[in-house]
């Protein structure tokens, strides 16, 4: 249940592209001095993003990428999936023994593939597994446009309050168990 820099970066660049782009391309150069992310590797991210149907690129002078949806129509859920990120916590729990655990054998010595499925197994499981679904639900419903207003709305409200930037939702939900 790890967000790697891919995911923190593309997500970084996305929101860079939305604010500077004001519908005109933005060259991933001007990206990557902005954010100080190489622009070697913001090449490969953007090649996926490119692939996963969020920017579109413009050739020619004046080129670079933009958004190829409305900045309320991508959400974070799409960026990270571009990338390759998985941030399911459930994603590795299959039952398997650790190690340092003796495999189980047959009768005749063929290794037994054993699965844990005990009540403690099974609960974690599921606990697991509804707190990937609330995850992937808070990214599927959270958009570049959302962020963007977060930080308009950070901005004005700055000058006179410290701000709150963690907080995109108050109220993220619940899945029963």
């Amino acid at each position: 249940m790890r967000l790697t820099s891919k995911g923190r970066y593309a997500v970084r660049a996305m929101l860079d592209l939305t604010f500077h782009s004001n519908g005109n391309p933005v060259r991933l150069q001007e990206i990557s001095t902005r954010q100080s992310i190489s622009l070697h590797y913001l090449e490969q991210l953007f090649r996926k993003l490119r692939t996963g149907k969020v920017v579109k690129s413009v050739r020619g002078p004046g080129g670079g990428y933009v958004l190829s949806r409305s900045m309320d129509e991508i959400s974070m859920k799409d960026v990270l999936d571009c990338v390759g990120e998985n941030i399911n916590p459930a994603r590795d729990i299959l039952g398997i023994p650790s190690s340092g655990i003796e495999i189980m054998k047959d009768e005749a010595g063929n290794e037994i593939n054993a699965v844990v499925d005990t009540r403690e197994f099974n609960l974690t499981k599921s606990y697991f597994e509804n707190l990937g679904t609330i995850m992937q639900d808070y990214l599927a419903t959270t958009t570049l446009g959302d962020l963007m207003r977060k930080s308009k709305g950070a901005e004005a409200f700055n000058n006179d309050v410290a701000v709150n930037t963690s907080a995109i939702r108050t109220n993220v939900g619940e899945v029963n168990q």
